[in-house]
C-alpha cells in the first residue's frame, strides 16, 4: 500500500507545492532573512546615533506588532475596555477588538532607513526649493543646552502642512521626530509613508473614552521613553495668520503621565514658522470666510502642483516663495515649572513663548504696510518705510539681513504684483481691489509686536 502509485490531477498537485513552499518560507527562510536584515539595521541604527545628538530611542525601533500588544494590554488600557464594555452593553471581547482597531491605527511602523535615506532628503529638497530657508542663530545652542537623558517635544504653530518638512531636515541632526497627524494624512501612499516616518494618526473628533484611553497611553509610553516628539497645540492650520487657541489633548496625556519623582524630565522647545507664501493661503482663507474648517484641496491638486514646480526647476526657472524662517525659543523644563497641574496655563504660556520668537519675515511686513497706505516704487523711500514697520519688541531669533533688505522688499513685491495682489500705478505699489483678506492673514502673523495699534492686523 505504501508503494502504491495516487493519482492527483494537475491543478491539485501544484496547490500542494504552493503550500508547501509558503510552509517552508515562514517556519524556515523569512525568519532567517528577517532576522539579517534585522541585524543589519540595527548595526545601522547604532552608528547613526554617534551621529545624533539625541539617539533614536528603542522604543521607536520596537516591532509594530510588539508595540501594540504592548499597548491593547496595558492595565489602564483593559480597564477602559472593560468600562466600554459594560457601559454600551458589549462583551468584552468586542470591546477589545475595538481597542486593538485604534492601537493599529495609532502605532506607527517606524523605518530609520526610510526616515534618514529617504524622508530627510526629500524634505531637505522640498523646502530649499519652495523656499530660502532660514534659521535662529540660537537653533542649535538652545537644543544642546537640554540633557540628554530628557525627553524633547517641540511645541509649534501650524501655518502649513510644509511646517511637517521643514522642521523633520531643520531637527535632522537632533534625532528622528515623531508627529501626531490628522485624517488629511490617512489617504493612500500617504499612510504609508508618514507610518514609516514615525507619525501616528489621531482621530480629532472621536469623542470615545476607549479612544481617548488607548491614544494617551501611546502618547505617555513613548514620552516616557524618550521619543522626540513635535506637537502643534493649536489642532489645526490658523485660518486668519494668528496663533489660535491651544487644545490641551495631547498635551494633557503628557502632564497626566509625568512623574517627577522617578521618571524622566520633559523638555518643551517652542517652535516658531513664519512664511512669506503659506501655499495654502487663499483655501485658509476661504474656510475662514465660511467660518469651518472644510478645505477644497485634494491629494492629487498637491501632487499636480509638486510635479509643476519640478519640471520647471529641472527647465531651469525658478519659482521660490521667498522666506520660510524657523526659530527655536528658550526650552522649558515640565519637572521645574511652577504649575504642572493645570494643562492649560502650560498650553497656554507655551504658546505665548512661540509668539514672541515669532519670525518676521518681508511680506507681513509689506502687508501691514500696505493695508494702511500705498508703498513707494523708489527704493530710498521704500527704505525709510521699512525703517518704520521694525519695533523694539521684534527680538526675534531670526531676521531679514540688512545688507539685503532692499533686494529681498523688491523681489516680494514683485511676487505679490505675480499674484494679483497689489499693482504698480505711477511710482507707487497699491493693493488690489479684494485683496485685504490676504494683506491681513499675512499681517496678523506679526500684529502681536506691535502696541496699541491694530492697522494691518485683523
Amino acid at each position: 500500500m505504501m508503494t502504491q502509485i495516487v493519482e492527483l490531477p494537475l491543478w491539485l498537485f501544484v496547490l500542494i507545492l504552493l503550500f508547501a513552499a509558503v510552509t517552508a518560507l515562514s517556519h524556515f527562510l523569512l525568519p532567517s532573512v528577517r532576522w539579517f536584515f534585522r541585524r543589519r539595521l540595527e548595526r545601522a541604527v547604532k552608528r547613526l546615533n554617534t551621529r545624533l545628538t539625541r539617539p533614536i530611542a528603542p522604543f521607536k525601533l520596537a516591532r509594530r506588532h510588539d508595540m501594540i500588544q504592548r499597548l491593547i494590554y496595558d492595565p489602564e488600557v483593559t480597564q477602559a475596555i472593560v468600562n466600554h464594555a459594560a457601559k454600551n452593553n458589549v462583551p468584552e471581547n468586542v470591546a477589545f477588538e475595538i481597542a486593538r482597531r485604534y492601537a493599529r491605527e495609532i502605532v506607527p511602523s517606524f523605518s530609520a532607513f526610510a526616515y534618514f535615506s529617504f524622508a530627510i532628503r526629500v524634505a531637505r529638497w522640498l523646502g530649499n526649493s519652495f523656499y530660502d530657508v532660514r534659521t535662529g542663530a540660537d537653533n542649535d545652542a538652545r537644543l544642546a543646552k537640554i540633557p540628554s537623558d530628557a525627553t524633547v517635544i517641540f511645541i509649534m504653530n501650524h501655518r502649513s502642512n510644509m511646517d511637517y518638512v521643514l522642521v523633520t531636515y531643520l531637527a535632522a541632526r537632533a534625532s528622528a521626530l515623531s508627529y501626531a497627524v490628522g485624517e488629511w494624512a490617512r489617504v493612500w501612499p500617504l499612510t504609508l509613508l508618514f507610518k514609516s516616518m514615525g507619525a501616528y494618526f489621531i482621530r480629532r473628533r472621536a469623542r470615545g473614552a476607549l479612544y481617548h484611553r488607548v491614544l494617551a497611553r501611546y502618547v505617555q509610553m513613548a514620552t516616557s521613553a524618550g521619543v522626540t516628539q513635535a506637537v502643534f497645540p493649536e489642532g489645526g492650520l490658523s485660518l486668519n495668520g494668528r496663533l489660535m487657541s491651544p487644545r490641551m489633548g495631547l498635551l494633557s496625556y503628557v502632564i497626566e503621565g509625568f512623574d517627577p519623582e522617578n521618571g524622566r524630565d520633559v523638555m518643551f522647545v517652542p517652535v516658531a514658522i513664519n512664511y512669506d507664501r503659506v501655499l495654502e493661503d487663499r483655501v485658509l482663507i476661504a474656510a475662514d470666510a465660511r467660518g469651518d474648517r472644510k478645505f477644497s484641496g485634494k491629494v492629487s491638486v498637491v501632487f499636480k502642483f509638486i510635479l509643476g514646480r519640478v519640471w520647471q526647476k529641472i527647465c531651469g526657472k525658478p519659482f521660490q516663495f521667498g522666506t520660510a524662517a524657523v526659530a527655536f525659543g528658550e526650552p522649558v523644563s515640565l519637572r521645574s515649572y511652577d504649575n504642572r497641574a493645570s494643562a492649560n496655563a502650560l498650553a497656554v504660556d507655551l504658546m505665548k513663548r512661540v509668539e514672541q520668537v515669532m519670525p518676521v519675515v518681508m511680506v507681513p511686513l509689506l502687508a501691514r504696510a500696505l493695508l494702511q497706505s500705498d508703498l513707494p516704487t523708489e527704493n530710498e523711500k521704500l527704505e525709510t518705510v521699512l525703517d518704520g514697520l521694525t519695533t523694539d519688541r521684534m527680538d526675534t531669533a531670526v531676521s531679514i539681513p540688512a545688507n539685503q533688505r532692499l533686494t529681498i522688499a523688491n523681489r516680494a513685491l514683485q511676487q505679490l504684483q505675480e499674484r494679483g495682489i497689489i499693482e504698480q500705478v505711477d511710482d507707487v505699489w497699491r493693493k488690489t481691489p479684494e485683496s485685504d483678506a490676504i494683506l491681513r492673514y499675512y499681517a496678523n502673523s506679526i500684529a502681536h509686536f506691535y502696541e496699541g495699534n491694530d492697522a494691518g492686523a485683523e
